[in-house]
């Protein structure tokens, strides 16, 4: 190298640096951000946020381990005794092992009918939108967002029972067909983010359409995959309406339908029926937190254009 080449790269990099106090500029930028003026009206609310949330926890946690006498004398107060008895009487009354079961299968079987299909259908309108017949199809999904489900509860509760399937199978078509108009937006706003091209040089090399999907498209889709998944996952496992009128065998009552148990016509069980929430939503907990950056990811994305 010349000594006029080094000359120049010496003088590129001399004014890279900061000249009163020698340090890269995106570096000092970063350093004046985080020692910056506090957004204090910002902060309070999301205090007063997650106070919304924290409070309504601690509340379920401490009823859970009192006695209901204990709850009459104060709902916020430390339990005296801190005692298991409410979660034995829960996992009794509920059938825990059985009902947990129904859940998990019908969960899982919802998750990954929804992955299968679901992604499939977003793909074929993402990569034809241009077609008006394929864009009058995308707004016809949209549109189905804003159609109660009690306005067609009574049809599907009535098809079902004549196609024999008011069962745990019908519960998973009706996740998978119930969350599409959804999952269409969140998938097909990111796989408009993925190069045509890797798909044109695919084609090139001899792969079908099968092929690129599952072999190129579907890996891609990873963190969407993961944010569809975790949010059908939450769905299935807490609801209540669509097992309460699709499930006709009282044998093949869900976690939420078994809960129901802890009200009677005139009181309501609260410590027991606490003691259970929290056994039911321990799963969820967990799986969220494994799952969480994952959706944060896959909304990020899924909102780029």
């Amino acid at each position: 190298m010349s000594e006029q080449a080094v000359s120049q790269v010496a003088q590129s990099d001399v004014q890279t640096l900061d000249p009163e106090r020698n340090e890269v500029p995106g570096r000092r930028l970063r350093a004046s951000r985080s020692g910056g003026p506090t957004n204090w009206p910002a902060t309070i609310l999301l205090a007063l946020l997650s106070l919304s949330i924290l409070v309504p926890i601690y509340f379920a946690v401490v009823t859970a381990f009192k006695t209901p006498a204990e709850l009459a004398e104060s709902g916020f107060a430390l339990p005296k005794h801190w005692t298991l008895e409410n979660f034995r009487t829960a996992w009794t009354m509920t059938e825990f092992p059985k009902r947990f079961w129904t859940s998990l299968v019908i969960t899982v079987g919802a998750v990954t009918l929804t992955l299968l299909t679901n992604a499939m259908v977003a793909y074929a309108i993402a990569r034809n939108l241009d077609r008006k017949w394929v864009k009058a199809l995308y707004y016809y999904f949209v549109i189905a967002l804003f159609v109660p489900f009690p306005i067609i509860m009574l049809p599907v509760v009535k098809e079902t029972a004549l196609l024999k399937i008011d069962n745990e199978v019908g519960l998973i078509l009706l996740y998978a067909v119930y969350g599409l108009a959804f999952n269409i937006l969140l998938y097909t706003s990111y796989i408009k983010s993925i190069p045509i091209e890797l798909e044109e040089a695919a084609a090139l090399e001899g792969a079908s359409r099968w092929t690129i999907f599952w072999r190129l498209i579907f890996p891609l889709l990873t963190p969407m995959n993961a944010t569809v998944g975790i949010l059908t996952c939450l769905w299935a496992w807490n609801d209540f309406l669509l097992p309460l009128v699709i499930l006709t065998d009282p044998g093949k009552q869900t976690l939420p339908l078994a809960q129901y148990v802890f009200q009677g016509q005139f009181n309501t069980n609260y410590t027991v029926a606490f003691a259970s929430y929290l056994m039911a939503v321990l799963p969820m907990v967990l799986v969220y937190m494994v799952a969480q950056r994952w959706v944060i990811s896959g909304l990020m994305r899924g909102a780029q254009k």
